[in-house]
């Protein structure tokens, strides 16, 4: 009879912790929901579109006929098929290393200092954030579809495969660790499983993103940058191919997903 009452008493105890940790996640929703009301990233997109027309650097020319890999300047729908190889560079691009190549290329713009530096949010590497959120709306609402038909992106994929289940550090984490499995969160975060499609605007269909609790713009490069930094790994530069086989993982596991970006984050 005691051992009943207890059990009684336990599953009595699990339902009510059910019910409010259902409450808790409405709540979150909700204010995620007004969040998204006056997005600042708004503010980015407007300046990303003045400098993809304007003309910079010693060539003095725009980024207008900059190919994301749907031809010379095309711009909707080339989001959702990125990261994705490129003949002209014979590698595999992500939507930031992309927009370098073609700064470099044809505004004349020496990037490669910006990158060396892991400059986040300044510099050169703050304009390219502000493109790549303007290019990231012309896709808003577009289900991810990346190409995966050459050995280069099949590569790619593979190697970022090894990376997200890579242990290491002195946390002995990787990002399977928080991301590997359905259900889990930090405090009150819910943590989606990337290693499948984690459903529309979560995980990777959600960057770039503003973030609320430091006032800036986040690409995916600066997310994954400081997914390291918490893992207490090395922290990857701008652009890095690491950051990239990452995205291309994610990018490929979260077919059909529809975008968000830019969206906002707490």
């Amino acid at each position: 009879m005691k051992k009943t009452f207890v059990t009684l008493a336990v599953l009595s105890s699990l339902g009510s912790a059910a019910v409010a940790q259902d409450a808790t996640m409405k709540g979150i929703e909700e204010y995620r929901a007004m969040l998204q009301d006056g997005n600042p990233a708004e503010l980015f997109e407007v300046k990303g579109e003045d400098l993809w027309k304007q003309k910079r650097g010693p060539k003095n020319a725009s980024l207008e006929q900059c190919d994301l890999g749907k031809g010379p300047g095309v711009v909707k729908g080339a989001f959702v098929e990125l990261p994705r190889f490129f003949k002209d560079t014979g590698r595999v691009q992500d939507l930031e290393s992309r927009l370098l190549t073609c700064m470099e290329t044809l505004q004349g713009i020496d990037v490669k200092k910006e990158v060396s530096q892991r400059n986040f949010g300044r510099g050169e590497t703050a304009n390219v954030v502000a493109l790549a959120t303007w290019i990231s709306s012309q896709s808003r609402d577009m289900p991810f579809n990346l190409p995966f038909n050459t050995q280069a992106e099949r590569d790619m994929y593979e190697v970022g495969k090894r990376l997200f289940f890579l242990r290491g550090g002195p946390h002995d984490f990787s990002c399977a660790s928080c991301h590997g499995e359905d259900g889990k969160r930090i405090r009150l975060q819910e943590l989606p499983n990337l290693t499948k499609n984690p459903g529309d605007g979560v995980g990777f269909a959600a960057w770039p993103a503003y973030r609320v609790s430091n006032g800036q713009m986040w690409s995916m490069q600066h997310r994954l940058n400081d997914c390291y930094r918490q893992q207490r790994f090395p922290e990857p530069t701008f652009a890095s191919d690491v950051t990239i086989a990452l995205g291309v993982y994610m990018g490929v596991n979260a077919k059909g997903a529809k975008s968000i970006a830019p969206a906002i984050k707490r």
